[in-house]
């Protein structure tokens, strides 16, 4: 393998990126390009493994899509898709930097969202093109230490040769020139202080490109009144970070999260019963794990009937379901609405698994899981109607996730707080949970004395619920008795 050289950097005539190029980003973006489509970034974009790249000031989406880049070698000019390849001098990985707030300013260019300085670096290490199958590369994201991103030049809708002999149609690509072959699915927004690295390789052999590394530092310079501003809306932020949502904020914190574990289901029942709240229960469900205690933030996933016409364009590939599930972080828990469709599966053990290794709590689905005995042995906790063979194109479409959905006869909204037992499965809004978990415990403690005194033989008349003189004895008790509390760490 060769080291990217300051040479190669500068015999970059032109760099050129494929909007979409991966069915994975394809579903992603909901739409499949019948023909690839291209923009331009300025050769003064590229830049080195292991520097920084600035996010200008009083812009919040610098988005990061890592991709496989091809250096031409010799010119190409209308070329045949079997003579294409052969004009690839190095394969490298590439990291397609862009700024959001800026997408609307060059109507469709990408000038100044893409083209800014340190925008597109590359390397560290050279792929000779003409020692791979470029077929059988692997492209791989990393933001912080964490993958993000990872997929096959096996899937591309649009093959590099295909890229090359199509370009070469109208424009001679000449040696040097640096040609970004796409993203797949899981590009999203880096801030300030991140470490982003993207590596190409061909799995099992030790053919590597390096891992690509750049860190992103802020801008303290403001863009002048003259010119375009920085934009942002709900349409660029979901475009950006990938998904319906912004980054995931919650109030559940350690110590909420132990509270809620502390007590049961039925007294948080009661207790939001008391604020009015009757129907916040997913009823009809069974668990793989009932003897556990889940509490965990709600990402959601919605199917839709299935229609033949639309599967074809939202089932296949990287869909919402592969999504959903591959975007769960530690401790959140994926529920899904399946219209209460028992003739078929939601979810099944290799899908539970990613979920699983994901770190994610639970699965709750109203449809019916596949392969139920490898699910029911995993250590993640399924909810589910029942165990179906078929799998979900029977009855489903994966169509949109982190959205409001409805499972199990409850509204659950993204954010929202879940918590499980063998009683049952609650929804808890997020702004009312730590009283409610506070009032738990309170009237837990209390129903603890309640049930020393009757087994000490006192009648239950006046002492449930408590009458003024058990309320005075209960306080005296509780001097040496206290409820307990729970430490920011969630330690009690």
């Amino acid at each position: 393998m060769k080291a990217l050289s300051h040479e190669t950097i500068a015999g970059a005539g032109k760099v050129i990126a494929v909007h979409i190029n991966y069915p994975s980003r394809a579903a992603q973006r909901g739409r499949t390009p019948e023909q690839p489509s291209y923009f331009l970034k300025p050769s003064s974009s590229l830049s080195f493994s292991g520097g920084t790249v600035e996010r200008p000031a009083g812009c919040e989406l610098l988005a990061f899509e890592g991709e496989v880049a091809l250096i031409i070698g010799t010119a190409a000019r209308r070329v045949t898709i079997e003579e294409a390849w052969s004009h690839v001098a190095f394969v490298t990985a590439s990291n397609d930097l862009g700024v959001y707030d800026l997408r609307y300013a060059d109507k469709g260019s990408n000038l100044r969202s893409k083209g800014g300085d340190g925008f597109t670096p590359i390397g560290p290490g050279l792929i000779p093109a003409q020692e791979v199958n470029p077929a059988a590369l692997r492209i791989r994201t990393w933001v912080n230490g964490e993958a993000v991103q990872e997929d096959s030049t096996g899937t591309l809708l649009f093959p590099f040769a295909r890229l090359i002999a199509d370009l070469s149609q109208l424009l001679t690509l000449e040696a040097g020139d640096v040609i970004l072959t796409g993203t797949p699915a899981g590009a999203s927004v880096a801030t300030p202080g991140d470490l982003v690295e993207v590596e190409v390789d061909v799995p099992g052999t030790g053919v590597s490109s390096g891992r690509l590394s750049t860190t992103v530092t802020e801008g303290d310079i403001p863009l002048g009144d003259f010119g375009a501003q920085p934009r942002t809306d709900g349409t660029q932020r979901a475009e950006a970070y990938g998904t319906d949502e912004a980054p995931r904020t919650s109030v559940l914190t350690p110590q909420l999260k132990a509270k809620l574990a502390s007590v049961a289901t039925a007294t948080l029942s009661s207790q939001l019963r008391k604020r009015g709240l009757n129907n916040v229960s997913i009823d009809g469900l069974q668990s793989t794990r009932p003897d556990h205690k889940v509490v965990g933030l709600a990402r959601t996933l919605r199917y839709v009937p299935n229609r033949e016409d639309l599967f074809k364009a939202h089932g296949g590939g990287f869909n919402a379901q592969k999504r959903a599930i591959d975007s769960l972080k530690d401790g959140e828990i994926l529920v899904m609405e399946a219209r209460g469709e028992k003739g078929t599966g939601t979810v099944g053990d290799i899908l539970a698994l990613r979920a699983q290794v994901k770190g994610a709590a639970a699965i709750i689905t109203d449809g019916g899981v596949r392969d139920i005995t490898a699910v029911a042995g995993l250590e993640l906790t399924t909810y589910y109607a029942n165990a179906h063979p078929a799998v979900l194109g029977r009855r489903h479409i994966p169509w949109d996730v982190d959205l409001t959905v409805s499972c199990g006869g409850a509204t659950v909204q993204p954010g929202d707080i879940i918590v499980a037992d063998a009683d049952g499965i609650l929804v808890i809004p997020p702004a009312l949970a730590e009283e409610v978990a506070d009032d738990s415990i309170s009237q837990e403690h209390e129903e603890t004395y309640i049930a020393q005194m009757v087994a000490a033989g006192n009648s239950v008349d006046g002492l449930y619920p408590m009458n003024k003189e058990w309320k005075s004895k209960y306080r005296d008790w509780s001097i040496t008795n206290p409820a307990p509390s729970y430490s920011a760490a969630g330690r009690p």
